[in-house]
């Protein structure tokens, strides 16, 4: 039958899965990083998706499409809100994560032995996810927050990257060379919609790694707003370079 029914591009797509959090009929998913249409009959035309795409990229058109089965919609989303996710963590869902912001102190009194065993260190991430591709534009945890935008391979090359850097911050991370597409809208985006007290840029001393920072430049120019900046270097063996 002709009916109205969604069409993604995936040109704009970011991945975000905004969409699929708003279809509360499970006719979105994502496949290979991007948003797509599961089933026809699962879509019922009416457009939840549309509002939440940060880009665009979710319209309507006309087309030959299955009639939308209710019935197997309402049966199939039972059956996933019965279902245990193996992980219990989807990629997509975000979170804040609370942190206790002093960590207790080694008592004065209590000499430490040679044999004791090494202090381990704490996580001070604050948030789920941290892809950039992956966090929601409108994430609550952005409100207010100091943002730190790395390279994905600085927190591995500096050894105290969660104290001087993810710490009181909100994390995202990328890889400008291998994720396909260009940061800038998702970051702009991100920007326009939250109020965001200031942007930290983590890079790696490598060429490639200037991707990264060029989108922050690009957001910062295209949001429309003025927010204090800064962007820290972290060379292959893992010094801060000023």
């Amino acid at each position: 039958m002709l009916r109205q029914i969604i069409k993604i591009d995936k040109e704009k797509c970011t991945g975000c899965g905004l969409c699929v959090s708003a279809c509360h009929e499970g006719a979105i998913g994502l496949k290979d990083g991007k948003a797509a249409l599961l089933k026809d009959d699962y879509c019922d035309g009416l457009g939840n998706c549309l509002p939440v795409c940060p880009t665009g990229a979710i319209s309507f058109e006309q087309r030959e499409a299955l009639e939308f089965n209710e019935a197997e919609v309402k049966k199939n989303m039972e059956q996933k809100n019965n279902e245990k996710l193996p992980c219990g963590c989807p990629g997509t869902n975000a979170r804040a994560i609370k942190r206790d912001e002093a960590a207790p102190a080694a008592s004065p009194a209590a000499p430490v032995a040679q044999s004791a065993a090494p202090i381990q260190a704490v996580s001070q991430l604050r948030q789920w996810p941290v892809q950039i591709k992956l966090v929601p534009v409108n994430a609550p945890y952005f409100e207010n927050a100091n943002l730190l935008v790395s390279a994905d391979c600085a927190a591995y090359a500096y050894g105290n990257f969660h104290n001087d850097f993810i710490k009181n911050r909100i994390t995202l991370i990328g890889c400008p060379k291998l994720d396909e597409g260009d940061y800038s809208e998702k970051l702009t985006a991100i920007l326009k919609s939250n109020n965001i007290k200031s942007v930290t840029v983590v890079r790696m001393e490598v060429p490639c790694c200037g991707g990264i920072e060029n989108a922050v430049k690009t957001a910062l120019k295209d949001c429309g707003k003025m927010i204090q900046w800064q962007v820290k270097t972290i060379s292959t063996d893992g010094s801060l370079l000023e």
